[in-house]
């Protein structure tokens, strides 16, 4: 398959704007490609009722379409009274990601909430709000410092995702829409900066896929996220710069 612009094992296009939300204690809008997500992180002074007097914080998120994010308008969740599947499960894997590289006794018996917003959809929403909900949780976790309410940042690592797949027996990385919805094999990788795996989703949609093809896609999405992990502390640093001034 020969793509439009980029190699096989080229990223989209990727900008991180953090602080884009005025009133959100952090946060960033993502954009990969055609792809748009905003990221915002808000700070509760609360937990969930089965982690009260544990002494540890909490990171969540919420995950949503905006009604003409796609070619075609869908209304929201909220009017028809329910969300999806996908979206619970997509909001639980952003929580999961973000939670892995959190240190919970550091933040304290508070809650951050990670509100995803897709604004533009053109494949990898999900991989999409990972990335950016780890600068808006790093920026608001900043504030909570600065602000003197914790003592240190209660992050041990970065992290990120990517898709990868198989289309026309050709090894991608970063599927768009078009690709995504044509691949043989479809697979998703959470992955901390210092390489450890969070979370692996791969399906074959249609011929099943080798171990060793499994392998070749983990390696492609090993070079993606080394990537996107130094856009993300880019990003950080930037804001040390501007501040310095």
């Amino acid at each position: 398959m020969a793509r439009k612009n980029r190699k096989p094992t080229e990223l989209r296009p990727i900008k991180l704007t953090p602080n884009f939300a005025k009133h959100a204690e952090g946060s960033c809008l993502v954009q990969c490609g055609d792809t748009h997500v905003l990221c915002t992180a808000t700070v509760e002074e609360k937990v969930p009722p089965f982690m009260r007097n544990g002494g540890k914080g909490w990171v969540t998120a919420e995950y949503g379409m905006l009604p003409r994010a796609t070619h075609k308008r869908v209304d929201r969740e909220a009017q028809r009274g329910k969300q999806t599947g996908r979206t619970h499960e997509i909001q639980r894997l952003i929580g999961r990601s973000l939670r892995s590289i959190l240190n919970p006794q550091l933040l304290g018996e508070r809650t951050i909430k990670i509100d995803c917003d897709v604004l533009q959809a053109d494949g990898g929403t999900r991989t999409a709000a990972i990335t950016g909900g780890y600068v808006a949780l790093h920026l608001a976790c900043r504030y909570l410092v600065e602000k003197e309410m914790i003592s240190q940042l209660p992050l041990l690592d970065t992290v990120a995702a990517i898709s990868c797949g198989i289309v026309k027996d050709e090894l991608l990385l970063d599927l768009d829409y078009e690709e995504d919805s044509t691949a043989e094999t479809d697979a998703n990788f959470i992955i901390t900066g210092k390489g450890n795996l969070v979370e692996v989703q791969a399906t074959a949609e249609g011929n099943p896929f080798s171990e060793e093809q499994l392998l070749t896609l983990l390696a492609l999405a090993r070079s993606g996220i080394n990537q996107l992990k130094n856009i993300q502390l880019a990003t950080i640093l930037s804001l040390d710069k501007a501040s310095s001034k």
